[in-house]
């Protein structure tokens, strides 16, 4: 049993959760402490150089849906220096697996050999998989996503993805088992583009809080923000415990270049968020009082799944039963750690490294 973990149960029978509602929930109620909702994707990584994204028409910093064909093109053009399991909420709960929290999670994947080994990696790193593959018969042709990953020689990286499989992530695949199960259900913002993806988020967010769960939401994306800026507020008021963004989807979502700006909106839209500012930090607002996490300096090699592995280390922390700040120190080292080699997935035991 990792040490973090030792360290959580520990504090099991004092642990609450704040919900605005106010109702105090306490983790030996569940049998997971995150269950993640989002896009099952394999993940193709390359390093490129700035100029190959202006020639293929792509934004620096964005992720970029994209047709099969295009993929294949794509994938054609490029050195490809690593392929492994990928998807936002997937990097999250196996980064909070790795600090012993108890993880679920739920996304669509097609019967490939590309989806077997999707599935066979959330397994292997402890994590509950119990969504069922797309029917082959009715979706016979429709692989499992990838999302074919660049990075610049700055650490940027520039993401195209062909959704495949996950586009057809419905209301149905949303178990009402593991939603009741899960102290914290943590939905992917990237998943918003699919068509049924935003009703299955509502239905999520409804049984959660019917059983007395938390919601979290990351945003993901500027540009995704972008194309469901109104849907995304909508859910943020009606339906969201804990907001994660990074400063461009934060300002997106309000339509603002100015951080503080953002951040009063969001502190009047939902009571508690975690706002993380590349070299600047992080920022935790919670019932209107802001709290400032200082970075965990490294040397940015590849920032693949930064935000992925900071929320990961704020909701195992929360989920154990820590304060805020070091919630937020969790997160930081978490991030700093995946920022420091290629690939959104840890290289080391995170939780060794964290002194605590």
């Amino acid at each position: 049993m990792p040490f973090l973990w030792q360290r959580a149960t520990e504090k099991a029978d004092s642990f609450i959760f704040f919900r605005k509602t106010h109702t105090l929930m306490t983790v030996s109620e569940t049998k997971y402490d995150i269950l993640g909702i989002g896009n099952a994707i394999t993940d193709i990584l390359a390093n490129v150089e700035p100029s190959f994204l202006q020639q293929q028409g792509l934004t620096p910093g964005s992720m970029t849906l994209i047709d099969v064909d295009r993929a294949n093109a794509l994938t054609a053009t490029l050195k490809t220096e690593r392929v492994m399991g990928g998807g936002s909420a997937a990097n999250t709960c196996v980064v909070a697996a790795q600090f012993g929290a108890r993880v679920a999670y739920l996304g669509k994947v097609a019967r490939d050999q590309a989806g077997d080994t999707f599935a066979q990696d959330l397994r292997e790193n402890g994590i509950t998989f119990p969504s069922a593959p797309l029917d082959g018969h009715t979706y016979e042709n429709l692989p499992t996503a990838r999302c074919i990953v660049m990075v610049t020689p700055d650490g940027q990286r520039t993401m195209a993805t062909y959704l495949g499989a996950c586009t057809y992530f419905t209301p149905d695949d949303v178990i009402q088992e593991a939603i009741a199960a899960s102290s914290i259900v943590y939905l992917e913002g990237y998943l918003f583009d699919p068509p049924h993806a935003q009703e299955a988020f509502r239905r999520a967010a409804t049984l959660a809080h019917q059983n007395g769960r938390q919601v979290a939401l990351t945003l993901s994306d500027p540009f995704c923000v972008g194309r469901h800026r109104q849907a995304f507020l909508d859910l943020l008021r009606g339906h969201i415990d804990i907001l994660f963004a990074n400063e461009d989807e934060i300002c997106a979502l309000y339509e603002t270049e100015d951080f503080d700006t953002a951040a009063r909106h969001t502190e009047q839209d939902t009571t508690f968020a975690a706002l993380t500012r590349s070299g600047l930090g992080s920022v935790i607002i919670h019932d209107g009082q802001r709290t400032k996490v200082d970075p965990v300096p490294t040397q940015v090699v590849d920032t693949t799944g930064a935000g992925d592995a900071y929320a990961a280390g704020f909701l195992a922390g929360l989920t154990s039963g820590r304060t805020l700040p070091e919630c937020g120190r969790l997160a930081s080292v978490a991030a700093s750690e995946i920022i420091s080699h290629v690939g959104a997935r840890p290289l080391s035991n995170i939780w060794q490294e964290m002194g605590f």
